[in-house]
């Protein structure tokens, strides 16, 4: 059976605990759109580095106000040359460790409104490849839409994600923040969850977010249970 990453969303929040590095194989990192500077990006880079875990660039809408949550009116060609920068300067921060970034995982409205929008898709693809000078990286996002399509049209990479401490409707479709019970903060339950998605063999890799509520007990219980039901994927950053 196909194994899955853990990825966790970082650099994000003061005083975020160390302790999710060395939970995830895949980090995550903030690079200015909605949170985090230079100096919160060399620190994740050296965080993850030091446990091995693989770097991913973590772009937003520029929308630090509202981290990156609420979709943001923006003209496609400046969007793309915000996700330039952002991606371009964590590239930087990354070459200057000595480390490597292998993916990159829009964040928050961005991801949602690149798998349903092919503009707001071409914009994010184009400035992912300009931001890392043409060279290929994998792109994180939902199972389907626009950003796959895109992605694949490309020639890149695409990983389908799922995620462990979110509840999806009957559908299938991830319950919006907005509903009372769209979080799962019970380890047991994000467990579960993370068994369930990984044994269906229709993701790569699953995430659990650094600022959920009790997100080292969830991040560490999701691991746990992947590990032991020999789900869990676990090759190292190169």
């Amino acid at each position: 059976m196909p194994k899955v990453s853990l990825n966790v969303d970082l650099g994000e929040l003061p005083g975020e605990p160390e302790e999710l590095y060395s939970i995830a194989t895949v980090v995550n990192v903030a690079c200015g759109g909605h949170a985090g500077d230079e100096a919160t990006m060399a620190r994740a880079v050296s965080l993850a580095s030091a446990a091995g875990a693989i770097l991913a660039a973590h772009p937003s809408y520029p929308d630090r106000e509202g981290f990156g949550r609420t979709s943001l009116p923006i003209d496609p060609a400046a969007l793309e040359a915000s996700i330039r920068d952002q991606v371009a300067l964590f590239a930087e921060v990354a070459r200057r460790a000595g480390a490597r970034v292998d993916a990159v995982k829009p964040h928050g409205a961005l991801y949602h409104d690149a798998a349903r929008n092919d503009d707001i898709a071409k914009a994010v693809l184009g400035g992912i490849v300009l931001g890392f000078g043409g060279a290929g990286v994998a792109i994180v996002g939902p199972p389907a839409g626009a950003l796959r399509d895109r992605t694949e049209a490309a020639g890149l990479p695409y990983l389908r994600e799922g995620f462990a401490d979110r509840t999806y409707r009957a559908d299938g479709r991830l319950a919006p923040r907005s509903d009372p019970d769209a979080l799962i903060t019970d380890p047991s339950a994000a467990r579960s969850q993370a068994l369930r998605l990984a044994a269906a063999g229709t993701f790569d890799t699953l995430c659990v977010h650094g600022d959920t509520p009790g997100a080292v007990a969830i991040a560490r219980a999701v691991r746990e249970g992947l590990v032991e039901a020999g789900l869990l994927d676990l090759r190292e950053a190169r």
